[in-house]
């Protein structure tokens, strides 16, 4: 039986990793190894919509000649999964690391911060779970192997001394679309499409996805610091709240979002892949449950902000679950 002390210490590890950011990674795995499955393998997609069994006659050329079995490609997923999460607790927790003075101020519930941690458990538990993530990656294959490797060498950059990038608006933003955008997406999808047998090519599904993405993690990350200004200015972190003030920011990232969905809904008649009502339906719906909560944001509250922030990290949750499926309706 777990005594009290390890539910505790179970606790302050959930807290450790970043819950939304676990979150996050999680989807992006499920969700383009079911585009990577949808692409490769579309006879074996009959859903609603009017779509039917393909011959064999008319597959794709990417379509290898039989299926992987569900406890295959269940392990495929379960393996990157574990390489992904182990990276993504390694780059979190990295930053805290670094940043225990500053959280004390910005996010005292953090286990560093609040002493739920030593300094040796974090050490140790960053060397471990980069040290799995890598061996899990390096066992799966090349593509996996890269797109670890990549997003922990730029998480390194990020937070390390005395490279810190994290200092610097401009740099810090590019790490974060950079991996979340671009390194993940092109990466896992392409481990997916080896390991199921599929010829490499990149489709433009998943190309839109990635520039969707892209643009915003870049909101992501320009407002991630905004409830942090306090310790971020007594530390002399010059992030762009600081440094442009809480309204521009916020004003900004609203526009880039906003970016986002139009962009879908003004390409979706380029992509005959996809389903295109549900695609419309559902990124206008979350252009607009954006627009009206933002009108409710009173930016002299720290809980708003923090509140807003995380309803723009619940819309990407929700990209990654909807994209795979308008790739599945319209497959």
């Amino acid at each position: 039986m777990y005594t009290t002390r390890s539910w505790s210490w179970l606790n302050a590890l959930w807290r450790f990793s970043r819950p939304h950011t676990i979150i996050g990674t999680s989807l992006s795995v499920l969700g383009l190894a079911v585009i990577a499955f949808s692409v490769i393998y579309p006879h074996l997609v009959a859903l609603p919509f009017g779509n039917t069994v393909l011959p064999p006659s008319s597959l794709s050329p990417l379509s290898p000649s039989s299926p992987p079995s569900w406890i295959h490609f269940s392990g495929l997923i379960l393996a990157a999964l574990f390489a992904c999460l182990c990276g993504n607790v390694y780059i979190v927790g990295l930053n805290q690391l670094h940043d225990i003075e500053i959280d004390r101020i910005n996010k005292p519930f953090l286990p560093l911060a609040s002493g739920d941690f030593s300094i040796a458990e974090g050490v140790g538990i960053v060397l471990v779970t980069g040290g799995l993530a890598l061996l899990v990656a390096g066992l799966q294959g090349p593509f996996l192997l890269a797109t670890v490797a990549v997003s922990l060498a730029i998480g390194t950059a990020y937070s390390q001394p005395p490279v810190r990038l994290k200092r610097f608006p401009f740099w810090a933003a590019l790490c974060i679309f950079g991996v979340r955008g671009v390194i993940v997406n092109l990466g896992l999808f392409s481990h997916f499409q080896q390991r199921l047998g599929g010829a490499f090519s990149i489709p433009v599904e998943v190309w839109v996805l990635t520039v969707f993405v892209v643009v915003f993690t870049f909101a992501i990350a320009i407002f991630k610091d905004m409830p942090d200004t306090e310790g971020d200015r007594r530390f002399h972190i010059r992030t762009l709240p600081i440094q442009l003030g809480q309204q521009t920011v916020f004003n900004l990232s609203r526009w880039v979002l906003t970016a986002c969905y139009v962009g879908m809904l003004a390409i979706v008649g380029w992509l005959p892949a996809v389903q295109p009502v549900f695609m419309i339906v559902t990124h206008l719906g979350l252009l607009i449950l954006m627009w009206v909560c933002s009108f409710q944001v009173n930016l002299n509250s720290k809980t708003d902000i923090k509140q807003f922030y995380q309803l723009i990290w619940k819309l990407f949750f929700l990209e990654y679950l909807i994209f795979p499926a308008v790739c599945l309706l319209g497959s």
